[in-house]
């Protein structure tokens, strides 16, 4: 079925023009992500050859996904803008609440009886305002996203931050907190900083081993998780086109890792094969017809350095498998070399748990390459020496999957096929073992490995391969042992090796899929009731956040600095506190609680100014609060990395954090940030975080002459009576300046 079809085709029917439209006025060659970005301008009548990192600029995406946990808030603050249909098409993706316990078979049954409130609120809301719904266990949003919605040159907007993986099919796909989901769905221009462009040149084909997740993974060691920041990361060369269009869904899906706004594929054959195995031939021959522009011009691939900001190559020939972890996915390392990083490093080197799946890799061609390990097992006669989860990516994914036998293959070593959902990639696992605190190893074909995600033990050593890989792990039970050269005993004491994964990219007899779990939303979503009880503990109306008071913030008290590495998974954990995304007040309780304090190296462990004790962070907030002052958080580089989760911005501000002072941000935060009439600042010199003592109120001047480019500065007062001053810098313009003074960027949409 193909869904928003005469979108599509209003889409490329005019798309060629407005790509040598812009062409002519940049004077030059384009590469695909410019062509695609000046597609989609908001008014064309503004079009100008944007300065890359420098420039905000003004977009029209073609639709919005949302999934459940971030949908809540998305769809509260919609119901506030007024409007009473999505202007946009947009899909509401039941697949974080899920929990991942004792399989499919209890934990769905179990996800709908607890999750009914939010679910029956979100269908609802859905069917109000035209929005699509799929039901919980119908797959994890990017993988339905894949097989339905994403197309060659499209543009969308995704409340998570692997929206990206829609680049697989061509598609520029930008995760965003659910303030720019509503900003696309109520018609408003959509800011986005014009993005730098890091070209990455891919040449010869993968073999053995190697699979398109170890391209990212290699990818994610040179740039880091901050090196992609304000920048998509485009892949070109003849190598691109050896990999299947859920291999390069899968490479620019951990694109999110080194913080690139997002990634993105040239359109080829492998993408058409996928499009008309999922049955949208007619997107399929509308692409074709708009080949040419649906991949960088010709004389990109000969001068790539005249069009990159910056250039990578990577032979796919010579790639070998990666593993990357451990509590960063930027920590790369060849299997070749692993081993001898594990003894080093002093890493558990029992692997007790394999994990594959997620919105990463649990596409068809996944399971099947993991499929031909599994087999081994019996055909060798080997023993399983580690547990096995299995999420596959969707229903259409799992219908087929068990069709092929696959899934009795997982199965037959053990293998626990969980619900079609997120599960253990975001911490919705309930983890049973004999000591839920004793150092241990996992590996897994996910894409983020911070400290207690998974599980919620800080020492479960998390480690990121391909699904294969994660197999071939859970068979040895060893960090130590590499598939490509070592042997395993088997039950006769005879020396055995896995042959290397085989595969197919798309099923040959098709897939199959019983009930794919979309509901259409109503025809006449005027008489759709949404309510909300005034006493649920799930969900809770909005109030706007109150305008700025035209004052400098003075004398602040420091809530947190922050030491090291502070994540969205620190600032709003996940978890068990998924059910409460839809209630601000109640999920604001796990504010900063993960965060590492810099004054006593511990966590939710912060010193009260009112009380002269030390307090949970947000319970601080919130007595400051009640006396009516704000407060400030310090924090130093990449803070917000990871996920779109605005409730790490919305958090803050409903406990009346008024300012966040970090030495950089990562990009989704910082804007979610703005968008929450958040004031978000980074030190002009870093090493003045230093000067950051535990008692200090800090002030904040220059408010009244606030202006783009124009810096402010930070006072410490000093419980000694002292003060020190220093410059600080914000990427603000006019319009988020707009945001700030009226309280949030919903506040002046609404006016």
């Amino acid at each position: 079925m193909i869904y928003d079809m005469e979108m599509q085709k209003t889409f490329y029917a005019s798309y060629a023009e407005k790509v040598e439209k812009a062409r002519k006025k940049l004077g030059r060659a384009m590469t695909l992500a410019e062509k695609i970005l000046y597609a989609h301008l908001y008014d064309e009548n503004t079009m100008a050859a944007f300065r890359r990192g420098e420039e905000y600029v003004n977009f029209r995406p073609d639709r919005v996904a949302m999934q459940d946990a971030t949908a809540q808030m998305a769809l509260l603050q919609f119901m506030n803008a007024g409007k009473s249909v999505s202007a946009v098409p947009a899909t509401v993706h039941c697949d974080h609440l899920i929990q991942a316990y004792k399989g499919v078979e209890e934990d769905l049954p179990s996800a709908c009886t607890t999750n009914k409130e939010v679910y029956d609120f979100l269908k609802s809301v859905a069917s109000k305002y035209g929005i699509g719904f799929w039901k919980p266990g119908a797959g994890i949003i990017h993988q339905v996203v894949l097989e339905n919605y994403a197309f060659p040159g499209g543009m969308m907007v995704g409340t998570d931050s692997h929206t990206p993986n829609a680049g697989g099919l061509g598609m520029i796909a930008i995760g965003v907190g659910g303030a720019d989901a509503v900003d696309v769905m109520t018609g408003m221009e959509w800011e986005l900083k014009m993005p730098k462009l890091i070209g990455v040149k891919l040449t010869g084909a993968l073999n053995g081993w190697a699979s398109p997740k170890d391209v990212i993974l290699k990818l994610a060691g040179i740039l880091t998780v901050k090196g992609g920041t304000n920048a998509i990361i485009e892949y070109f060369g003849e190598g691109t086109r050896s990999l299947s269009a859920t291999g390069k869904a899968t490479i620019c899906n951990m694109g999110a890792e080194v913080g690139a706004t997002t990634s993105v594929f040239p359109y080829d054959e492998e993408m058409k094969r996928y499009l008309c195995a999922t049955g949208r031939e007619d997107i399929a021959e509308l692409a074709e017809a708009n080949a040419a522009d649906l991949r960088a011009d010709a004389e990109v691939a000969q001068q790539p350095e005249k069009y990159y900001d910056r250039l990578i190559e990577i032979d796919l020939s010579a790639l070998e498998p990666y593993v990357n972890g451990p509590f960063t996915p930027d920590a790369a390392c060849p299997v070749s070399e692993f081993a001898a990083r594990v003894k080093k490093e002093g890493f558990p080197q029992k692997m007790e748990v394999g994990l594959i799946g997620s919105c990463t890799n649990s596409s068809y061609q996944d399971l099947s390459r993991a499929a031909s390990v599994a087999r081994q097992v019996k055909a060798k006669g080997l023993k399983m020496q580690a547990s096995l989860i299995i999420n596959p990516g969707s229903e259409q994914v799992y219908c087929t999957a068990q069709r092929d036998g696959m899934i009795e293959d997982l199965k037959s070593i053990g293998g626990v096929v969980m619900t079609n959902a997120c599960g253990p990639c975001i911490g919705q696992w309930k983890r049973v073992t004999d000591d839920p605190l004793r150092a241990n190893s996992i590996v897994t074909s996910f894409n983020r490995n911070f400290a207690k995600r998974a599980d919620g033990n800080p020492n479960t050593h998390a480690f990121i391969a391909s699904p294969e890989m994660a197999v071939a792990f859970a068979i040895a039970g060893d960090l130590c042992f590499n598939p490509l050269t070592d042997t395993l005993k088997n039950e006769k004491g005879e020396e055995v090796r896995l042959d290397s994964p085989t595969g197919e990219t798309l099923p040959l007899k098709g897939f199959t899929v019983d009930d794919n779990g979309y509901v259409a939303p109503s025809a006449d979503g005027g008489k759709v009731e949404v309510t909300i009880q005034p006493d649920s503990q799930r969900l809770q109306k909005l109030e706007p956040f109150a305008a700025w008071n035209g004052e400098d913030f003075m004398e602040l008290p420091l809530l947190i600095k922050t030491q090291g590495k502070c994540t969205t998974d620190h600032i709003s954990m996940a978890g068990p506190w998924l059910r409460f995304r839809g209630h601000l007040e109640n999920i604001s309780d796990n504010m900063l609680m993960g965060a590492v304090n810099a004054f006593n190296g511990k966590t939710n462990c912060v010193w009260n100014q009112l009380t002269g004790e030390y307090e949970a962070v947000s319970a601080v907030a919130k007595q400051y609060k009640a006396k009516g002052m704000g407060s400030i958080v310090v924090a130093e580089e990449n803070y917000g990395e990871g996920s779109s989760r605005e409730h790490a911005a919305m958090e803050p501000r409903f406990l009346n954090v008024r300012v966040i002072l970090a030495k950089s941000f990562a990009r989704i935060h910082e804007t979610n940030l703005k968008k929450q009439g958040m004031l978000a600042l980074t030190f002009a010199d870093k090493n003045d975080y230093d000067k950051v003592r535990e008692h200090d109120r800090i002030s904040i001047l220059g408010l009244q002459r606030f202006a783009p480019g124009k810096p402010l500065h930070a006072v410490l007062t000093h419980e000694d009576g002292t003060t020190e001053t220093f410059e600080v810098l914000h990427t603000y313009n006019e319009m988020q300046i707009n945001w700030f003074k009226a309280g949030s960027a919903l506040n002046t949409f609404k006016k």
